[in-house]
């Protein structure tokens, strides 16, 4: 199930015995302890939640924990963080871990307690006899990061809770400035709802005052003008990230990130790679491949190449010369603007 699917589980049912949130996206791992913490009443949090780092203290502190009776109160919550032993990570050699005595409180969990895992990762190692007998008697909840379209309909979501609107274009601003980062989106809200306190609507230009933009999302920007071969504005966009206190060095590194993305996804994607498939591939938000594929279409693989390798160049004088980065930059459009080969896909 999904944070959502939880939260309306849990208010409207009898939490199950044990949990266990799989997934990188931090903010939801975050929702769900907040969701099963507000299932204890405040008085009695000190006594019944327990909360333990599998990288630092022993499963079988946690399951001791777990074992006893809740202290004037009907429940006790366990939070159980980072439990590597379901993965194939390799933890701190220091730290034994009881698993039999797991597998033995999974066959006969306490009727009190919630048991909760909150799982930092991409996935579990099905192969192992513990997570078997996980995946018998825990309910799986998603955190792994959202994609675009969940993204945008969770941050709705958020906002119609608190009885908030926002516009459509204001979304998309927001997605645009964010590169659909679900976390990043998520962390921006609070400062949107304040100013727009009084009319508890949100306009596309409250997302601009409020949101910066990425380095990312701006050098994208650059990354557009530099293979439209529009020096003028190159320069202006190059001269505006300088202006902004970016190192020379850090924006070229950002640039051939981006550029060889491109061309990965170029690549890839003749090759017949799906959206999701690529993103699953190269590792990388699907916004971003979703950006890149509406980007290559329009450029040959020699124009993305020529580019990159303009800009490799570029890094080599900045580490190894004194040369003004503007200077160098300036010369790398204007020899990549001569190049014989414009770039565009007749």
């Amino acid at each position: 199930m999904d944070v959502t699917t939880l939260k309306q589980q849990i208010k409207n049912a009898t939490p199950a015995m044990v949990y266990i949130a799989l997934g990188t996206q931090q903010v939801l791992l975050q929702e769900v302890r907040e969701l099963f913490i507000g299932l204890i009443p405040e008085e009695e949090r000190v006594m019944n939640v327990g909360s333990y780092d599998m990288e630092s203290t022993p499963l079988a502190v946690a399951l001791d924990d777990a074992m006893a009776t809740p202290f004037f109160g009907e429940r006790r919550l366990v939070l159980i963080n980072k439990p590597y032993f379901f993965t194939g990570e390799k933890g701190p050699a220091k730290i034994e871990h009881d698993l039999e005595s797991l597998s033995n409180y999974l066959q006969h969990p306490e009727p009190s307690t919630i048991l909760v895992f909150l799982a930092p990762y991409e996935k579990l190692d099905g192969r192992k006899k513990i997570v078997k007998e996980l995946k018998k008697t825990a309910v799986m909840i998603d955190t792994a990061p959202l994609d675009e379209v969940h993204a945008r309909q969770q941050i709705q979501a958020n906002l119609a809770n608190d009885k908030y609107t926002i516009d459509d274009d204001a979304i998309d601003e927001l997605v645009q400035r964010t590169n659909a980062d679900y976390g990043l989106m998520d962390a921006n809200l609070d400062k949107l709802k304040l100013l727009t306190y009084q009319t508890r609507h949100i306009t596309r230009q409250d997302v601009k005052d409020l949101v910066p933009q990425s380095l990312d999302e701006n050098v994208f920007d650059l990354v557009t003008a530099v293979l439209n071969h529009d020096q003028t504005k190159s320069i202006e966009l190059y001269d505006q990230l300088i202006a902004g206190q970016q190192p020379p060095l850090r924006i070229n590194a950002v640039l051939i990130s981006q550029f060889r993305l491109l061309l990965q996804i170029k690549v890839l994607s003749s090759r017949g790679l799906s959206q999701g498939s690529l993103a699953q591939k190269l590792r990388v938000h699907p916004y971003r491949v979703k950006l890149g594929l509406r980007t290559v279409r329009h450029f040959s693989l020699l124009a993305l190449e020529n580019a990159y390798l303009g800009l490799v160049n570029i890094e080599k004088a900045l580490k190894t010369t004194q040369r003004d980065p503007k200077l160098l930059f300036q010369l790398f459009m204007l020899q990549y603007s001569q190049q014989q080969e414009v770039g565009m896909v007749k």
